[in-house]
């Protein structure tokens, strides 16, 4: 048998791995029977040499087998979607309930925030009582009785990824292509879905800042999960501002039942019909990716799927009257929600017409406030967030109120500073761009 040094040699020199040996290091690492030193030295060989897409694959498939894989009803369509992350991007708290409305089953695995981007779980968990923590059974049970459920990685599921989470982060070898898609792609086929579909953001806001690098990794996660025999597809989209107004935790979640409501923004919308769209094409529960899109829209707009939020929120955990409340129309959204000690008005500094917001520059400010963590495990502001009052496109007047900031602690002269200078306002017409430049589809 293969010894670990002779595995991290192969993979140092450029050498492509077997199988057998992708399997063996994995089956070393679950088994804590290998040093963590060797651990480091094989992802960092993996982010210096690459792999092949048949290793890439290899890689996947063993750290998908390292723990449990989900097993559903045969009549069950069970389909997924995964961001690689932006600002404001509360996508699957109107998309899963819109999918499940559509009579999908949709067993959401979602993160936590880091850095700059916002985490779907720390959104939800500004709900009170909501659990983000579901047994086996109780997955099952939601998705039966619900059609979705939004939950956290359980310990059972894909262990080798948390492990190796956690070293690549250590050994600054996290933007290796291999490992992001065997990290992304494994958890994904653990759920064993029938569809997965991939939002790949590009642009100042996103972790990729130009479309070539996105598609390269778009096209790695769509080869990897059909190699794997899930139907993946992807949409490469821009992330430059931010998706709908508002950035935080609890106002994101406030947007979201107002996206629910019929009164969502367009962007927003634009992205959930597009992806729940492909979902749905690549099901066959609808005929083509217009029909997709129509049947999203039309559960959004009829209310369905605003009633499987409400019982996504019971489910897991919310009582019946929080849960009607929020689903109410003309609801106190503070009545349950803790609200920011202060609110901030920034004002345009001149007339024109809203060309430009840098997203990121807000994403930061809002991460400083507290809104984000710096580190796995560190506490955050459910609270601080941010509403933009003007879109783009929009003509503005000087002194009007442009951007709401929610906060416990002051921001500082330098943090208004930024935040006035993300926004563009110029004299000439905006012509409206689609957020979706491009989708890469199952071949």
């Amino acid at each position: 048998m293969t010894s670990i040094p002779d595995l991290i040699r192969k993979k140092r020199d450029g050498e492509q791995l077997s199988n057998e040996e992708i399997k063996t290091f994995i089956q070393a690492v679950c088994s804590k029977s290998i040093q963590e030193c060797q651990i480091g030295a094989m992802l960092m060989a993996i982010w210096q040499k690459g792999m092949v897409d048949s290793e890439t694959q290899s890689l996947t498939k063993e750290m998908m087998l390292s723990g449990i894989v989900m097993s559903w009803p045969e009549d069950w369509v069970v389909v997924d979607k995964h961001s690689t992350g932006g600002v404001g991007d509360k996508v699957s708290l109107v998309l899963a309930p819109a999918l499940a409305a559509c009579g999908c089953k949709v067993p959401m695995i979602s993160g936590r925030g880091l850095a700059h981007t916002g985490g779907t779980l720390d959104k939800l968990e500004s709900i009170p009582g909501f659990n983000i923590q579901q047994s086996d059974q109780q997955i099952h049970d939601i998705l039966r009785t619900v059609g979705c459920c939004i939950i956290g990685q359980t310990e059972a599921l894909v262990p080798a990824d948390r492990v190796l989470y956690a070293w690549r982060d250590a050994t600054s070898t996290v933007n290796s292509l291999p490992l992001i898609t065997g990290s992304i792609i494994s958890k994904k086929g653990a759920e064993s879905l029938s569809a997965l579909v991939l939002d790949v953001k590009f642009g100042r806001a996103a972790l990729y800042k130009d479309i070539d690098s996105a598609k390269e990794l778009a096209q790695k996660l769509v080869t990897t999960g059909n190699a794997l025999g899930i139907g993946t597809a992807a949409a490469l989209t821009t992330m430059d501002a931010t998706i709908g107004r508002c950035v935080g935790n609890s106002v994101e979640v406030i947007e979201s039942l107002e996206t629910l409501k019929g009164n969502g923004p367009d962007d927003l919308l634009e992205l959930v019909t597009c992806l729940g769209g492909l979902l749905l094409k690549m099901t066959g529960v609808a005929s083509d990716l217009s029909d997709g899109k129509r049947q999203i829209h039309k559960a959004v707009e009829d209310g369905s799927a605003l009633t499987k939020f409400q019982q996504m929120m019971e489910a897991q955990g919310v009582t019946s009257e929080t849960a009607r409340l929020l689903c109410s129309a003309n609801t106190d959204y503070y009545s349950i929600f803790r609200k920011a000690e202060h609110q901030m008005e920034l004002t345009t500094t001149e007339s024109g017409i809203v060309l430009d917001f840098d997203g990121m520059v807000l994403a930061v400010v809002l991460h400083r406030l507290g809104a984000g963590r710096t580190f796995a495990g560190q506490s955050i502001n459910h609270s601080v967030g941010a509403e933009l009052l003007v879109s783009l496109g929009q003509e503005v007047v000087k002194g009007a109120p442009w951007l709401r900031l929610h906060y416990d602690e002051d921001p500082t002269a330098d943090q208004i500073n930024r935040l006035q200078k993300a926004l563009t306002v110029g004299p000439h017409k905006l012509q409206k761009q689609s957020l979706v430049k491009e989708l890469l589809l199952p071949e």
